[in-house]
């Protein structure tokens, strides 16, 4: 994390990044466990976790709400695995896993990634124009 207020979107947009690629191992793995006994499937939290923190802002602006986050908040809100629905499962071998609906959500956040990455590109870029 670069503590300047010009990375403050950067930062955020980082952080985000992170929980997408940490959330596409987690839909990776479900698929690769669809079979296995017992399994429960695995899901990330964090964005729930970053509107909070944006919402419990007294700031208006987003720019000021960003900059409040990566003053101190944005290193507690980190990206956790956790197990969805784990006494519910609809199969009698007690996996929870539904194949199509993780191949909807690695598509969804492969999406989100990209979006995620590319932001960030455009960050950097409206910074180099500046100096420029």
């Amino acid at each position: 994390m670069i503590n300047t207020g010009v990375f403050n979107y950067v930062n955020v947009l980082d952080k985000a990044a992170d929980a997408a690629w940490m959330r596409n191992d987690a839909i990776s793995n479900n698929i690769a466990n669809v079979d296995t006994p017992n399994y429960k499937r695995q899901d990330v939290s964090f964005e729930t976790e970053l509107r909070h923190a944006l919402r419990s802002s007294k700031y208006v602006s987003l720019d000021a709400k960003v900059e409040a986050i990566n003053s101190g908040r944005l290193s507690h809100i980190e990206p956790r695995t956790y197990l969805d629905h784990t006494g519910f499962s609809y199969r009698l071998d007690g996996n929870n896993v539904d194949i199509d609906t993780e191949n909807v959500e690695l598509a969804s956040n492969e999406i989100k990634y990209n979006a995620l990455v590319q932001s960030i590109d455009q960050e950097f870029k409206n910074i180099k124009s500046v100096i420029k």
